[in-house]
C-alpha cells in the first residue's frame, strides 16, 4: 500500500515509486567481511571520537560500496544534529553533480542534550542514507523516495551487517566472536 503521498506524484514519479517499492531487499555478499567493520564503527561512536567515527563510517560504506559495485560515496560525521522546529536531522544524501561526488553526512550526537545517539540508530541512519545512492546507482532509479519497500532494503542491509536479535538469539561462540562493543 503506498504511502498518503504517493497520490500527488506525477505518473513518472509513481513509476519510479513503484518500481522502488517492488524492490524489497540487497543481497549483500560481501557481509561476513564486514562485520568486523561494523565492531570498530560501535567502538569510535560509543567512545565518541567523531573523527574516528567518520573514517570507520567512511570504511563501512566503501566497503558496502564495493561490494555491491557501485560509485563510491564521500562519509561525513558531524557532531550535533541540527534541529528546527520540525525536529532534528538525522542525516543526509546528496547525489552526486558538479564534478563531486555523492556524499551521505551522518550526525552523531543529539541537538539538544548533546548525547552520542545509539550505534544501532546511527547505523540505520547511515544505512538510510547510503540507500538513497543504491536507489540512483544500483537499481537505476531517476529519484529516490521513501517507500515501504526502500526501508524494507535498509532493514535487508541491517541485518546481513548485525543480524535481526529480536528474531534470532546468537550462539555464544558467535557472541565471542563479535568485537567487545558489539557483545
Amino acid at each position: 500500500m503506498p504511502f498518503a503521498y504517493y497520490d500527488r506524484l506525477t505518473r513518472p514519479k509513481q513509476r519510479i515509486y513503484r518500481k522502488s517499492d517492488s524492490v524489497t531487499g540487497i543481497p549483500l555478499p560481501t557481509a561476513r567481511a564486514l562485520r568486523p567493520l561494523v565492531g570498530g564503527l560501535s567502538g569510535a561512536l560509543t567512545l565518541g571520537h567523531r573523527l574516528q567515527t567518520q573514517t570507520a563510517a567512511q570504511t563501512l560504506v566503501a566497503g558496502l560500496t564495493a561490494g555491491l559495485n557501485v560509485p563510491p560515496v564521500r562519509v561525513e560525521v558531524l557532531a550535533a544534529r541540527p534541529a528546527r522546529s520540525w525536529g532534528e536531522l538525522h542525516g543526509l544524501y546528496m547525489p552526486s553533480g558538479g564534478g563531486r561526488p555523492a556524499r551521505v553526512t551522518v550526525w552523531m550526537r543529539t541537538a539538544r542534550q548533546k548525547r552520542i545517539v545509539a550505534f544501532r540508530t546511527f547505523l540505520r541512519t547511515l544505512l538510510h542514507e547510503l540507500c538513497h545512492h543504491l536507489d540512483y546507482e544500483r537499481l537505476g532509479l531517476a529519484d529516490s523516495f521513501h517507500t515501504e519497500g526502500f526501508y524494507k532494503r535498509e532493514s535487508s542491509l541491517l541485518q546481513q551487517l548485525v543480524g535481526d536479535h529480536r528474531r534470532e538469539r546468537p550462539q555464544a561462540r558467535e557472541v565471542a566472536e563479535l568485537p567487545v562493543p558489539m557483545r
